[in-house]
């Protein structure tokens, strides 16, 4: 079971199944639980994706829209509040594609995070394990994400890496 204080980072390939498995760790703290959901519903096929996983996760759980002010979000929840964002890639998709300074946004969220009491889980892809890719924005995304995924399991109490639905800790 994971300490009821500290970062969590749970990191894993598309459809690792990282997400149940950190919506696990979460609900084995006392709830209400805190839920940041990073995506944006900008068709109808991610419209009905973010409704079925909102309705998979049940009762318990209080969702919060945040597809770019982050940090400003996890700053206005309870502090022992058990919380769950998923996810990073997403969020960081979401500021580079506005042209925003990717280490500035990751510095801030970093800060949100340090002040945290309880647990917060933070889902992660881990984008590192394929091909160099061809052009200059993916290769921008691709070492942007694996910065922020290094700084954050430095702080992390515990980090876990998902494959095919198989959690494996690798730190903590």
């Amino acid at each position: 079971m994971v300490d009821a204080a500290g970062l969590v980072l749970v990191l894993g390939g598309a459809r690792s199944g990282k997400s149940r498995h950190a919506e696990g760790l979460v609900q084995a703290q006392p709830g209400p639980w805190a839920y940041i959901a990073t995506a944006e519903a900008l068709d109808e096929e991610m419209h009905a994706r973010i409704a079925h996983h909102r309705a998979s996760r049940g009762e318990g759980w209080q969702t919060h829209d945040a597809p770019l002010l982050l940090a400003d979000k996890l700053k206005t929840l309870p502090p022992r509040q058990p919380v769950l964002v998923d996810c990073l890639t997403l969020w960081l998709t979401n500021h580079l594609l506005a042209n925003h300074d990717l280490e500035a946004e990751s510095a801030e969220l970093e800060l949100a995070l340090a002040a945290r009491e309880g647990l917060t889980i933070c889902v992660a892809n881990e984008v590192g394990l394929g091909i160099v890719p061809e052009n200059a924005l993916a290769r921008r995304f691709r070492d942007a994400a694996g910065r922020l995924n290094q700084r954050l399991a430095a702080r992390a109490a515990q980090v876990d890496f998902v494959v095919a639905g198989l959690p494996m800790r690798v730190k903590g």
